[in-house]
């Protein structure tokens, strides 16, 4: 009888697994459900290591990933997690599976039947590979800006993100320009602001403009392989797309 750790802090969630894993194979029994990663870290350091985990990325006491700066796992482990299959890619190495939530059976056949094939010689993942996780799970919880703050005489005006067509760079003055035509200084580099932007909603279009999906009305082919946008509001002038990241704006987009 091959022994299995849940570790998910979402009960019905971990009741349901258990119960899909009696039903997909009798030789699987679930020893122990833990909801944090302080539990999870003194069960492993009191108890014999079991043959499986599954584990929850987001626990009720933070990334699950922080487990393995206190502990080692020495067996397969299978993440479970709402991030969609693109982001997790990385995921598909190793001893390393991972389940998408809600979990469905195809799904749950397909990591056991891994874990069938790797039981007893694969390695485990190591250290830099999980820290690698922790920082891509890092970004994808990133908490970007809904509001800039922008100085206007002797007050803090706010400036809502979604108002915002474009930002774009004036005479080394950093602008935004809403959907309703007002144009605001909004006093960062734009370097600076990008980075405070949620990147599905925003594109760097060039040196000169970032740019709101949902104000890009067309695109069209222009000279040498560049992109053209055309925008829902007025612009200074024509907003292009190198060639060289002709790839990258056509992801972002239909992302």
């Amino acid at each position: 009888m091959k022994k299995v750790v849940i570790i998910e802090d979402e009960a019905i969630a971990a009741q349901r697994l258990s119960k899909m894993l009696s039903e997909e194979n009798s030789d699987l029994q679930v020893v122990q459900v833990l909801q944090t990663v302080e539990d999870t870290v003194e069960c492993f350091q009191t108890n014999p290591t079991p043959d499986l985990v599954f584990m929850d990325i987001h626990l009720a006491d933070g990334l699950a990933f922080r487990i393995f700066d206190k502990i080692t796992i020495d067996c397969p482990i299978i993440f479970t997690t709402a991030y969609d299959q693109y982001a997790l890619q990385a995921f598909q190495v190793n001893s390393i599976d991972y389940l998408l939530k809600p979990i469905n059976r195809e799904d749950l056949q397909r990591a056991l039947c891994k874990f069938g094939k790797i039981e007893g010689k694969a390695p485990v993942a190591e250290n830099s590979q999980l820290s690698a996780l922790m920082e891509m799970f890092n970004r994808q919880t990133r908490q970007y800006q809904s509001y800039f703050l922008i100085p206007v005489k002797d007050k803090l005006v706010p400036l809502a993100i979604a108002e915002v067509a474009y930002f774009y760079l004036e005479d080394k003055v950093s602008r935004a320009f809403t959907f309703d035509g007002r144009t605001v200084v909004v006093g960062k580099p734009l370097d600076v602001i990008v980075e405070q932007l949620d990147p599905h909603l925003f594109f760097r279009a060039n040196r000169q403009y970032v740019v709101a999906h949902k104000a890009i009305e067309s695109i069209s082919m222009w000279f040498g392989g560049k992109l053209n946008l055309s925008l829902s509001v007025k612009v200074p002038e024509r907003i292009l797309i190198s060639k060289a990241r002709v790839p990258e704006f056509k992801e972002w987009f239909t992302a």
